[in-house]
């Protein structure tokens, strides 16, 4: 299984669809906020979400949805980072409930060769996050760095620090 890539690896114009998806239960919820701190009610009271908002439920605090898809792309995007640099926008686009399934995906938009090092380079990436009836509920675009294969290579290859099965004879 592929987890992560060097900087050769990526070209501009790539979509990555990061799978399984993940279906966001109350339980995924109210954890991430009682974690977060986040006590909002709309979150947390679902007698206050059915009589007082638009929505008639819970919604699910965005930041857990930006997260999940976050680490949905770890496999395609980061799994070799060395650095994830920036959270460039992060936009809610629609509401996520309990129930949904979120799926995400990560498009190149531009690399860029490290100005300082040229063991590594700069990958600009969007990651859109969609319910499994196709409504967008998530964007969010980030610079990651990542290494480039002589980096990889320097360091051990493709598991590094993996150790290997010792076989004991009796």
């Amino acid at each position: 299984m592929q987890f992560g890539r060097t900087y050769e690896e990526f070209t501009v114009g790539d979509v990555y669809k990061h799978w399984p998806g993940k279906t966001v239960t109350e339980y995924d919820d109210h954890l991430f906020c009682l974690l977060t701190m986040n006590h909002h009610p709309l979150h947390m009271d679902g007698n206050y979400a059915e009589k007082t908002t638009d929505f008639g439920k819970n919604v699910v605090v965005g930041n857990y949805i930006y997260s999940l898809l976050l680490g949905m792309s770890v496999p395609d995007v980061s799994g070799k980072a060395i650095a994830n640099l920036e959270v460039e926008s992060l936009r809610h686009i629609a509401p996520t409930f309990h129930g949904d399934t979120i799926y995400g995906e990560t498009t190149v938009l531009d690399k860029t060769p490290s100005k300082s090092k040229s063991d590594r380079g700069i990958v600009y990436v969007e990651t859109r996050g969609y319910k499994q009836d196709g409504t967008v509920v998530c964007v969010f675009r980030r610079k990651v760095m990542v290494p480039t294969a002589e980096y990889t290579d320097k360091r051990g290859g493709e598991q590094p620090g993996r150790p290997e099965p010792i076989v004991r004879e009796k």
